[in-house]
């Protein structure tokens, strides 16, 4: 379970593009919430999926289903000052329908990233990562670049993941732009042997304006979380809910999950065999 978890840990930074539903923040707030992301992968090959699918209360609603399909994570065998070097990448899905209005969907920007995270001891783990979401032309993407930083602290230890991950990112100025944005992701789950439980909040703000005009997003959600590891494959369900909104004209509900499978790992080193007389 505790390998599982730590492969989860990988799971680095989804990119969702939000330009439609939810201009600002790149990275989908909330994304990483059951994730500790602060703790460092073993050396391998890594498949994550986090499909998700919510409603928000505006007139009229607004549904939206996003996935990663094919998350690919390579935690690599090299370490920098005692850190796990760590590359990944993500091409988001996007399904987004205006009831009784447009719909729009397609894959949106590709997410290149790195990572580097370290082993702090006492259960404690902790590390950065930054990548760039590459310019796309699609109806549930963008045609610019964007820059983002990420800072994740977990604590593991004695079933308990106590985790916090700090997000920020870069805008673009213009009408079809976005503002410079924040994202902060918490969990606080605990296991009981193979089943997991606990809770999960976030909250997201938009630091600036791309044009005149523009009304800068805030939001605030609570939810649970209930996880299950089946060896190989470790899975988290989610349900959460906005508690407050500032300029997104309604309240967002989702269901959210994590799916966890390692496609490599090396071969441990074979043991040196002794002759008995």
């Amino acid at each position: 379970m505790k390998k599982t978890m730590r492969c989860a840990g990988a799971l680095a930074t989804l990119l969702l593009s939000s330009t439609l539903a939810f201009a600002g923040s790149e990275l989908f707030p909330g994304i990483s919430t059951g994730i500790p992301l602060g703790a460092p992968l073993p050396e391998g090959v890594y498949l994550i999926t986090i499909p998700t699918y919510g409603t928000r209360t505006t007139s009229p609603n607004v549904d939206l289903f996003a996935a990663a399909p094919a998350w690919l994570i390579w935690s690599t065998p090299w370490t920098i000052a005692g850190g796990r070097v760590v590359f990944d990448t993500v091409t988001p899905y996007v399904d987004l329908s205006v009831r009784g209005g447009p719909h729009y969907s397609g894959f949106g920007n590709t997410l290149v990233e790195a990572q580097l995270k370290w082993d702090l001891g006492g259960g404690f783990y902790g590390g950065f990562q930054a990548g760039a979401h590459l310019p796309v032309k699609s109806d549930v993407g963008h045609d610019w670049t964007a820059f983002q930083g990420v800072a994740a602290l977990s604590y593991l230890k004695d079933g308990w993941d106590l985790s916090a991950t700090a997000a920020y990112g870069t805008g673009h100025t213009g009408p079809t732009g976005g503002p410079d944005w924040f994202n902060l992701d918490l969990t606080a789950t605990r296991k009981f042997g193979k089943v997991e439980v606990g809770a999960v909040a976030f909250a997201s703000a938009d630091l600036s304006s791309p044009y005149t005009g523009y009304s800068r997003q805030s939001q605030i959600a609570l939810g649970g979380l209930v996880g299950y590891d089946f060896g190989p494959v470790n899975v988290q369900m989610k349900v959460t809910t906005d508690v407050s909104q500032t300029n997104y004209g309604g309240r967002d509900t989702r269901v959210w999950a994590n799916i966890v499978m390692p496609l490599w790992n090396p071969k441990p080193a074979d043991r040196a065999v002794v002759a008995k007389n």
